[in-house]
């Protein structure tokens, strides 16, 4: 493998907000400024990036304003919330690296591509929604949700009750075509900002936006596998996965082959909401391509791709 390496790098959503007291848009952007200076190191060492986001807390918002402004203003339907975030956070992000690269002789151009990812509406995940969006509510405000809108929802360990929908898996990226292309060109790509738009392919061949929330990590690893990267890198919160993580025998894990990383899995060493998709994300990839997958935490990117740190499956 060249010493130059095509990496779909995939940033949480979460990341781009350090903490309650810093949710606005401006701390946004400035913590998204802080992981394109990281994104930019890589870039001078010769690599080809390709980012990817999460959005779950940015959808969050849209949500809570739809909710806050009901008595005046339509409801903003799903999948349109994860397209104005594919546009707000990319923007962030083609800003944060402009900024980043100021000195440079030639910025590399930065552009993001409003990404629609096809779901199958026969997948097992619409009988059974589990992806919980939104604020919190009463049962009177659930219930009545539930009757009008037609909402999923369930009552989360004493807090209220929150919506729930489905989480299908990523079919097809129909903008894959275009993306290769700016890739080619030279573009820094942001894409399949909070695991694609999802629609649907009607019978008679229409699209239609679907009420679901795709799994970003799931929709990186097929991006990566469809443009042949060399790295899926995933951005988290932490340096290193680990095993029994927040137990008193929690050991970091530093590399796993895709056979360790299933048995790690069928132990069920991590945890459904949070680091199991990014382990069945990078092993999706690392089977289908033979390349390496990589999480660690921003700081860390550049010395997770120079093998330094991390937790990298390889075959």
């Amino acid at each position: 493998m060249s010493d130059k390496k095509v990496i779909v790098l995939a940033i949480g959503g979460n990341s781009l907000i350090k903490d309650n007291a810093h949710q606005t848009v401006p701390d946004q952007y400035e913590t998204t400024e802080e992981t394109c200076g990281a994104i930019v190191k890589l870039l001078e060492q010769g690599h080809r990036v390709v980012i990817t986001h999460g959005n779950g807390p940015q959808v969050g918002f849209i949500l809570r304003r739809t909710e806050l402004a009901a008595h005046e203003l339509h409801r903003v339907p799903l999948d349109s919330c994860g397209a104005d975030t594919q546009g707000a956070i990319g923007y962030n992000l083609q800003m944060g690296l402009y900024n980043q690269m100021r000195g440079w002789a030639k910025r590399i151009p930065a552009a993001t591509v409003v990404t629609q990812v096809v779901v199958d509406k026969a997948d097992p995940a619409f009988l059974n929604p589990a992806k919980p969006i939104g604020s919190f509510m009463n049962e009177a405000t659930a219930r009545e949700h539930e009757q009008k809108d037609g909402w999923t929802v369930f009552e989360d360990a004493g807090r209220g009750f929150r919506r729930v929908v489905p989480s299908p898996k990523p079919q097809e990226i129909l903008e894959i075509d275009i993306i290769k292309s700016m890739i080619a060109q030279g573009f820094v790509v942001i894409a399949v900002g909070g695991g694609g738009i999802p629609v649907a392919i009607e019978a008679d061949g229409r699209l239609v936006g679907i009420e679901a929330v795709i799994d970003k990590d799931h929709a990186s690893s097929l991006l990566a596998r469809l443009i042949d990267a060399d790295v899926l890198l995933i951005s988290t919160a932490v340096e290193k996965a680990a095993k029994n993580f927040g137990k008193p025998n929690q050991a970091v894990i530093e590399r796993l082959t895709v056979a360790e990383a299933k048995a790690a899995i069928e132990e069920k060493h991590f945890a459904a909401g949070s680091m199991l998709p990014k382990i069945q994300a990078m092993i999706a990839f690392v089977e289908a391509t033979g390349g390496e997958a990589i999480l660690t935490d921003p700081p860390n990117l550049m010395r997770a791709v120079a093998g330094e740190t991390g937790t990298r499956i390889v075959p």
